[in-house]
């Protein structure tokens, strides 16, 4: 379902999105797209950093993991 509301937006982001994308282009939906976008990307970030964050937090074990496993390595 659809909501209407109001946006306020410059004069000039509007003569860019027309001249970017033409007149007949339809702004809400370039709008609701956009922020679907944004929001995503938002998403990503958050969800990016708290992994980051856990492996920030286990990095030393998994350091020593990973060089113990390299010991296994048979040189050639």
């Amino acid at each position: 379902m659809k909501s209407k509301t109001s946006v306020t937006l410059s004069r000039t982001l509007l003569d860019e999105i027309s001249e970017t994308l033409g007149a007949k282009v339809n702004r809400s939906k370039l709008i609701e797209a956009a922020v679907r976008e944004y929001l995503a990307r938002m998403a990503r970030e958050a969800r990016d950093k708290r992994e980051i964050e856990i492996l920030n937090k286990h990095a030393s074990a998994l350091n020593r993991e990973a060089a113990d496993v390299l010991t296994y390595q048979v040189k050639l």
